[in-house]
């Protein structure tokens, strides 16, 4: 994974290309991450002792927690799952499985495992795809046994690398539908836990062809996709995929200031009994257990556990003691202002000016921001937010969509023109709007 290689200055370094500003959470993230790599270098023996230091970032909507946690995932390598702890009080005290939250994971990780051996084997994989086709293309004969057909073959290879027969029509055996699929339900749900009987049965329930004609593009992504399969072995992407999520796997998460009891009364009940609920519920996966999944046992004792919250009617204290000791750094992610705008439309790789820009520009339109336009962007964002609900960062694409909305969609007619977006240009499209307050509050 690209980690092994990342110093903790660098990590955050790496951040700094996509996040604005939010310095402690970069470090805290940082150094979390780099204790991983510190810890593989150690004993055996002492390496089993060494717990993650899981995070809680506190924080208002729109500062960056969720976006932290993205970029981290892509930047290690290593398994990520995002999922809101609010959910599983939706069905009541039970909720839904927690254990879910590790399956899910899993599969993520199988994913990731397959997509990169399927990336180190896909040239094969079309080769061997490609001589297929052109068996498809001869109508199926051995050029061994005619040696004209074997001539038609050679005859056909470049126009078929050239993605010149794409259109063609061929003939292709295709699998039939998977056998029937059973969904088993163990306590407080399972819903992972489904058992394919093809699988177990082998082709008892299956494995039957049946031809269908299309064209040579479908059939080349069929068989790749066949090809593919052979080459990689299954039980040790399997196994890696395991070992990824027990050793770098990273779960975030969000809202977890929804499942605080507030015991403000001095007694709790109705809700907040649901929301302790899923706290015990999680207490043990955070603290490390075993738990079952379709491709084997998963121990969560090393998963990295990153919480946010915005804590505005509840605090971290009021978790329950068993999970706040499981969390031990605390982060302050501090609210955005007009400033923090102006380098968030700007700065970043992926910034929003640019994001606009380039989606007019396959319209054909050269869409360009005066920096004043930018700074009168930012501010106007950044009123709406304080007297209206703050969403931080979020509020810059709204007022975007509603600045641009009349150039969007007319843009197809208005291709090859140059749009130049000024102060005035704002000031006149949302300053208007801005005056009347109450229907600021519900268009931007």
């Amino acid at each position: 994974m690209k980690l092994d290689s990342l110093t903790p200055r660098e990590i955050v370094a790496e951040l700094d290309r996509f996040i604005v500003g939010q310095g402690d959470a970069k470090r805290a993230v940082a150094v979390a991450l780099r204790n991983r790599w510190r810890r593989q270098q150690l004993d055996p023996a002492l390496r089993d002792e060494v717990a993650p230091k899981n995070i809680i970032m506190i924080g208002p909507t729109g500062v960056g927690k969720t976006e932290i946690a993205r970029r981290l995932s892509r930047l290690t390598g290593s398994p990520l799952l995002k999922v809101e702890a609010s959910k599983f009080t939706e069905v009541g005290y039970v909720g839904r499985d927690v254990e879910s939250i590790i399956r899910d994971l899993t599969d993520a990780a199988i994913q990731m495992v397959r997509d990169e051996r399927a990336g180190e084997v896909r040239v094969r994989a079309e080769r061997a795809a490609e001589d297929r086709l052109l068996d498809l293309l001869v109508a199926g004969s051995s050029s061994a046994v005619d040696p004209a057909l074997g001539e038609r073959r050679r005859a056909l290879k470049k126009p078929l690398r050239d993605g010149l027969l794409e259109e063609q029509e061929i003939e292709l055996e295709v699998a039939e539908q998977r056998g029937p699929t059973l969904e088993m339900f163990g306590p407080q749900g399972m819903e992972s836990m489904g058992i394919n009987f093809k699988d177990m049965f082998g082709g008892m329930f299956g494995g039957r062809k049946t031809r269908k004609r299309m064209k040579v593009a479908e059939a080349r992504r069929l068989l790749v996709a066949e090809e593919e399969e052979k080459l990689i072995d299954r039980s040790q992407v399997e196994a890696e995929a395991l070992e990824r999520v027990e050793e770098a796997g990273i779960v975030f998460l969000d809202e977890i200031d929804k499942i605080a009891s507030r015991d403000e009364a001095g007694s709790r009940g109705g809700p907040d009994v649901s929301r302790e609920g899923v706290q015990r519920d999680l207490l043990p996966i955070v603290e490390g257990t075993n738990v079952t999944t379709k491709y084997g046992v998963v121990r969560t004792d090393h998963i990295l556990f990153i919480a946010a919250g915005a804590f505005h009617v509840s605090r971290p204290s009021d978790l329950i003691p068993e999970l706040q000791g499981r969390f031990p750094i605390r982060v302050e992610l501090t609210a955005l202002d007009a400033a923090d705008f102006v380098r968030i439309l700007t700065e970043p790789e992926n910034s929003l000016v640019r994001q606009y820009t380039e989606l007019l520009a396959t319209e054909g339109i050269t869409l360009r921001f005066t920096d004043d336009a930018v700074e009168t962007i930012a501010r106007l964002a950044a009123e709406i937010n304080s007297s209206a609900e703050n969403i931080g960062a979020r509020r810059l694409h709204t007022v975007l969509e509603r600045l641009l909305e009349e150039l969007s969609f007319s843009a197809p007619e208005r291709s090859g023109e140059t749009v130049t977006v000024t102060r005035e240009m704002v000031e006149e499209r949302l300053g208007e709007l801005l005056r009347d307050r109450d229907l600021a509050r519900y268009i931007l």
